[in-house]
């Protein structure tokens, strides 16, 4: 099926923004496995599946609709230097694939893609609802609890 240039422009755009969310959760849940925070290093290394996840179903859906999607694009990673650093630069990864994923919904509404917006806003209840959410709580628990306190729990 031939998709509208401008959805399959903006479905490869969000690639981009899955793909660094990617990298950037695999770089950070390394460092945490290599501190020792063995439930942090679990937390992130699944929700680098999950990106890798919905990268798939960016990279079927643009396939089907008759793009070609580029894999080798990223935007600039995040890399914190300490926990509570990556989990808030993981945070503002999140907040901006959000965006992006509101921005093409729209896109697709108004070309009338509704299999590809409804994908999307899947993906969409993903980032707010687990993956955003749980990172603002883990914030919230170093301002409840002390960063000391948090980094014994994570171990």
């Amino acid at each position: 099926m031939q998709g509208k240039q401008n959805v399959i422009a903006a479905l490869k755009e969000l690639l981009v923004t899955e793909l660094t969310s990617v990298d950037q959760y695999f770089v950070h849940s390394q460092m945490y496995h290599n501190w020792g925070y063995s439930k942090l290093f679990e937390r992130i290394d699944h929700e680098r599946q999950d990106e890798i996840g919905h990268s798939s179903l960016l990279i079927a859906r643009i396939l089907f609709l008759g793009g070609i999607p580029d894999v080798a694009g990223r935007d600039a990673l995040r890399i914190g230097s300490d926990v509570p650093s990556m989990l808030q630069n993981d945070l503002l990864t999140e907040y901006d694939v959000a965006s992006a994923l509101k921005r093409v919904i729209a896109i697709c509404e108004q070309e009338q893609d509704y299999v590809s917006r409804n994908m999307l806003v899947k993906l969409l209840d993903d980032t707010e609802q687990d993956h955003a959410h749980w990172l603002e709580q883990q914030l919230g628990l170093i301002k409840a609890i002390s960063l000391a306190n948090y980094l014994q729990t994570q171990m």
